[in-house]
Formats: structure tokens, sequence, C-alpha cells
């Protein structure tokens, strides 16, 4: 009688097929979580690295906010630049309507990075405005 009964053996096996076969549901389970952060994440580079190719580009920022200056529109308006390494500060006392619509719909449609914008209206035909331009 001191040997051991082949049902309780089989039993004990079931037993423990059946706690594996649970463990494995929960570790399936997280791995489609994982896979649908993993997803999220990946969707989130790509388009952080599209951002960065359309706002990093320091050079050609530079030159197209200069391109967008020089336009006789804009360059009669009198506006006052203050450069420094990582942006660029436009300022006028009193710009005309016509010149501050040209430049924000130029600098609106563009892709630059707007710290800070400040247009007050003065008169039927004048404002003033500051607006800083990183890169």
């Amino acid at each position: 009688m001191n040997r051991i009964n082949p049902l309780h053996i089989g039993l004990l096996l079931v037993v423990f097929i059946a706690f594996l076969l649970f463990q494995l549901n929960g570790v399936k389970s997280e791995l489609k979580e994982a896979k649908i952060s993993f997803d999220i994440s990946e969707k989130l580079a790509v388009n952080l690295s599209s951002l960065k190719a359309v706002y990093a580009d320091k050079k050609k920022i530079k030159k197209s906010l200069e391109k967008i200056l020089v336009n006789r529109t804009v360059k009669s308006a009198n506006l006052k630049l203050k450069r420094s390494k990582s942006s660029m500060k436009i300022s006028s006392k009193s710009i005309n309507i016509l010149a501050l619509n040209t430049l924000m719909g130029k600098v609106l449609n563009g892709s630059f990075n707007i710290v800070s914008l400040k247009i007050k209206k003065l008169s039927e035909t004048k404002a003033s405005l500051e607006m800083e331009i990183k890169w």
C-alpha cells in the first residue's frame, strides 16, 4: 500500500496542465497589449520624425523667413528685426494692414515655430506687431 495511485498522478498532471493553460492565456493578453502599445509608439515616432524634418532645418527656416521679409509689401512696412542665434524678433509700432496681412499669411502658412505673437489694432489701417520665431 505504499505505492502512489496512478489516478492521483493523472489528476495532478491535469491540474498542472490547466494551470499552465491559464498562465498562457494571461501571457497572450499581455503580449497583445504590448503590441498595441508598440504600434502606438511607432506611429508617434514616425509623426515626431516627420515634424522634426519640417521644423528642425534651421537653414531652410532662415532662408524662407528672409524670403518673406524681402517681399515688397512687407519690406515697405519698416519692420524692426532683432536676430539671435536661436530666434528672430519682428516688431513694428505701426504697420499697414496690407503689409500685416501679407506677412501673417506667409508666416502662418509656412512651417515656423512662432513663440509669441501680439497684434494690436491702432486704427482702421494701422496695427502694432510683436512676433518671435524660433528655430
